[in-house]
């Protein structure tokens, strides 16, 4: 349904490195890219995409309260491994990972800019 989600910043470059070291960890690539964005996927993504960019209007990136973008991985050895490199290259704690209940097991972080994500995988797949 979701087609890709796209988060602000102020330091493209930054955030670039940032995420190709991240999504490295799950087989996410570049897909596309220029001055002011970059979109990054992968063969499981099922057709979505993340993009990271400067805002169009020109102001600043600014956090959305309330957003989060949930990462897909395949277990929960990559939800450790996505929330450990993400506090290595500088981003901060808001849950390490667990069950949080339902089968579903995430870790939680804030970027480099302060937006808000997840990895996260079923420990069952629902039904």
């Amino acid at each position: 349904m979701i087609g890709y989600t796209s988060v602000g910043t102020n330091d493209i470059a930054r955030a670039s490195a940032f995420y190709d070291e991240l999504f490295r960890i799950v087989g996410g690539e570049r897909m596309m890219s220029d001055d002011t964005f970059v979109v990054w996927s992968s063969e499981t993504a099922a057709g979505g995409a993340f993009m990271v960019t400067l805002p169009f209007d020109q102001n600043s990136a600014s956090v959305g309260n309330g957003v989060m973008v949930a990462v897909s991985v395949s277990s929960t050895e990559d939800v450790q491994r996505v929330y450990e490199k993400a506090l290595e290259m500088g981003a901060v704690d808001e849950g390490p990972p667990g069950d949080r209940g339902g089968n579903f097991y995430a870790a939680y972080f804030r970027d480099l800019d302060g937006n808000k994500l997840n990895a996260f995988t079923w420990l069952e797949e629902p039904t």
